[in-house]
């Protein structure tokens, strides 16, 4: 039952870091509500905007300035904890992948292995959390500018609403957390099964050896 754990947890966890550097770094964080007088998609990310023609498919992006530029507080803070949650999952998913029982690093170490990964499962939970607050807090964010602009009369002629990017984040920081559920409630409550059928393996291998010895002092 560990092993079945182990590899359910191991894909979640890979499915989940993917959706967050994919997240991370693409462009359709905000993008334009639909309208029947749209002639274009603009999608707004954390690095660049892009413009899509809807009728001859013609993309074009635009970077922002820089790195070190002066950015709206939700694109600077959202940037710091996508990437402190993308580090985190990935460095996670390395000690997971070495806990594995099916791989040989550690083979005769049974216990070190459970315990990478428990530590795999904790950093993960770590990792779903700026994931989460990053994304959700950007969601909101969207759909309070949007909000004051209506309650103000303000009309630009495009209203924004978050995107296909920020649902990856949301999905992949709450398969961070499944993750380490699997990998520390699960693991922790059939933890006790595997160690008794390992010590009464021990002490079935103790008695049959000293059986043998027995028998031989009986003949000589």
């Amino acid at each position: 039952m560990i092993v079945v754990l182990q590899f359910m947890a191991f894909c979640l966890s890979l499915v989940s870091t993917l959706f967050l550097i994919v997240a991370t770094w693409t462009d359709c964080w905000m993008v334009n509500a639909d309208d029947s007088l749209e002639v274009s998609q603009k999608c707004r990310g954390l690095w660049w905007e892009c413009v899509t023609n809807t009728q001859d498919g013609i993309r074009t992006c635009d970077q922002y300035d820089t790195i070190l530029a002066e950015h709206p507080l939700k694109i600077v803070l959202t940037r710091a904890l996508m990437i402190t949650a993308d580090i985190l999952a990935s460095f996670a998913l390395i000690i997971l992948m070495l806990g594995l029982d099916c791989v040989r690093f550690l083979k005769e170490e049974p216990h070190i292995k459970l315990r990478m990964c428990y530590m795999a499962g904790f950093i993960f939970g770590v990792g779903g959390i700026p994931g989460m607050i990053g994304s959700v807090w950007y969601a909101v964010d969207v759909y309070v500018e949007r909000a004051t602009l209506v309650l103000k009369n303000v009309f630009l002629g495009i209203h924004y609403e978050f995107g296909w990017s920020c649902w990856l984040a949301m999905a992949g920081s709450t398969g961070c957390f499944l993750a380490s559920i699997v990998l520390t409630c699960c693991l922790y409550i059939f933890r006790d099964a595997r160690s008794s059928r390992y010590n009464r393996s021990i002490y079935h291998y103790g008695r049959t050896a000293a059986g043998k010895i027995y028998a031989m002092d009986s003949r000589v």
